[in-house]
């Protein structure tokens, strides 16, 4: 392969938004014209469907359920007065909520002003929000935002004691959760209430709930009080809401321009709805994907953003993807086992990490590199004569680009001219809308999720297993069992390996005041104490 791309085939596979300033190269991606071509009438479909999908189609079979994140940064889209009410009217609170907390109107009990944000909550409901936070924050921001975004308790302690009991007393807490029932974000939210507690301060005067109008959390925060509720809706996944509540009221409180981010996303939105899939970016980027991975996803999805700030994005990125594309079934119930792999970590840290096997092992990938054009806010010093910092992070990345393609390595170029918050608006939806377009030519529901809920569904069935063993020990008398002999007592014989795996884990936390005894591991006896 030669050293690089000739300067028409360059040409010939840009484009370039000047709204946006967005600039997308495919030159890479060994992709030729007659292929495309092929693509041309499974694109425009694809385009079509997500035209009427905009228009409030039930895009969601399976929940039978619209499919409405678009609305949100182009209200006036929305299919009935009473959805473009709905967004327009908290998008306004949410305006306003944040402005009387950062002025000291809204304030804490037992401080002059809220300083800390803590959101609590899981998937998309915190991926979109840290993403926003990582990328945008700065050392002036009205808030200093922290998440709880898993149930691990020692993630939590570390949470909490880099708030600080004492920081407490200035700590708002949005807890997020569409269902008002997700495990993981009620158990952050129990934790949290206990901390506020032992700091011996008002949890309601404190919390925030953005969630489902009449759920569980929507009613406990009415029943308790709380500063304010704010809506999620059925027609916005979890995936794909950072442009509603989610997103928009830490951002907010942030001091983050949320009006900006919004139009940015609506400028990207406006750019993927070109009907000539040649000139609309979202549609050559799933056909990029498709081609490239023979449309069943056999080649994985590196993403390299070469920029700090970006650096949860291919995290956020791989959720997006994988959790929508990631099915078992097609729209017509056939078995299809579809999907596309994202992994990927920040430039040019990957220099050193896994671009030695993308450039010399197995060729089964694609890049995807992310360039920004303006390297920071102020002036940067000449580290070399006539070289900044930022000039090295660019030659990094070409570098490693014109590497990979001299091995034949394929890869895609994404340029943005800076991380702002309508750019970062605009990466956004330029990968929504990729992914929708994606799914149409795979024919696969991009808006479910039946593999996570299953994943919920046997972890509640294992909790329940596990309050049948506490029950067993507790009213054995202290007399000591095998892991097999306990799975017996509980009607368990066929799972003894996960009564095993619950048993241990006990005896490892003092707390729970059961002891395993004995050095063969599986002749233990356990027993409470």
């Amino acid at each position: 392969m030669p050293a690089a791309v000739s300067w028409n085939e360059f040409r010939k596979w840009l484009l370039f938004d000047r709204k946006t300033g967005f600039r997308l190269d495919f030159s890479r991606m060994g992709v030729g014209g007659d292929s495309l071509d092929r693509m041309d009438v499974p694109l425009r479909k694809a385009i079509e469907a997500m035209r009427e999908l905009e228009k409030g189609a039930i895009a969601n079979p399976d929940e039978n359920r619209m499919v409405g994140h678009y609305w949100l940064r182009a209200p006036g889209l929305a299919p009935s007065d009473e959805i473009r009410r709905a967004i327009e009217e908290t998008q306004v609170r949410i305006k306003s909520f944040a402005a009387h907390v950062n002025c000291g109107e809204i304030r804490p009990k037992k401080s002059r002003l809220f300083k800390n944000l803590l959101v609590i909550g899981i998937g998309g409901s915190a991926l979109g929000p840290q993403l926003v936070a990582s990328a945008l924050s700065a050392p002036d921001d009205r808030m200093r935002p922290f998440f709880l975004d898993n149930t691990d308790p020692d993630g939590m302690d570390r949470i909490f004691a880099a708030i600080g009991p004492s920081g407490l007393k200035s700590t708002l807490t949005i807890v997020i959760s569409k269902s008002g029932g997700t495990k993981e974000t009620r158990n952050g939210m129990l934790e949290a209430m206990d901390a506020y507690r032992r700091a011996g301060i008002p949890f309601a005067p404190h919390a925030v709930a953005v969630t489902s109008e009449g759920s569980q959390l929507d009613r406990q925060a009415a029943a308790e009080k709380w500063l304010e509720r704010f809506p999620m809706w059925d027609w916005v996944g979890g995936r794909t809401s950072v442009t509603s509540a989610v997103g928009l009221l830490p951002a907010a409180l942030q001091g983050i321009d949320t009006d900006a981010f919004l139009d940015g996303a609506a400028a990207m939105d406006a750019w993927t709805r070109t009907s000539d899939p040649r000139a609309n970016p979202a549609a050559m980027l799933a056909a990029m994907w498709y081609l490239s991975g023979d449309g069943r996803g056999r080649r994985d999805m590196v993403v390299i953003p070469y920029k700090d700030r970006l650096d949860l994005f291919a995290k956020y990125l791989q959720q997006l993807v994988m959790e929508s594309l990631g099915k078992e079934k097609d729209l017509a119930g056939t078995l299809v086992n579809q999907g596309l792999s994202v992994y990927g970590n920040k430039g040019s840290t990957d220099q050193h990490s896994y671009i030695q096997q993308l450039r010399d092992g197995l060729d089964n990938f694609f890049v995807t590199f992310i360039q920004v054009m303006r390297d920071r806010a102020g002036r940067s010093i000449e580290v070399e004569p006539g070289a900044t910092s930022g000039d090295y992070l660019l030659g990094f990345m070409l570098g490693t680009r014109r590497a990979l393609y001299e091995k034949g390595r394929l890869s895609i170029t994404v340029t943005m001219p800076d991380v702002s918050p309508a750019s970062l608006g605009a990466l956004i939806a330029l990968y929504e809308r990729t992914v929708g377009l994606y799914a149409s030519l795979i024919s696969v529901n991009a808006y479910h999720q039946p593999g996570v809920e299953a994943g919920k569904k046997a972890a509640g069935e294992i909790l329940a297993m596990q309050g049948k063993l506490l029950n067993f020990l507790r009213s054995s008398g202290g007399k000591g069992v095998t892991a097999e002999e306990a799975a017996k007592a509980i009607s368990a014989e066929d799972d003894a390996e996960t009564v095993f795996h619950l048993l241990e884990h006990l005896a490892a936390n003092p707390d729970r005041r059961i002891v395993a005894e004995g050095e063969e591991l599986f002749g233990r006896q356990y027993r409470a104490v």
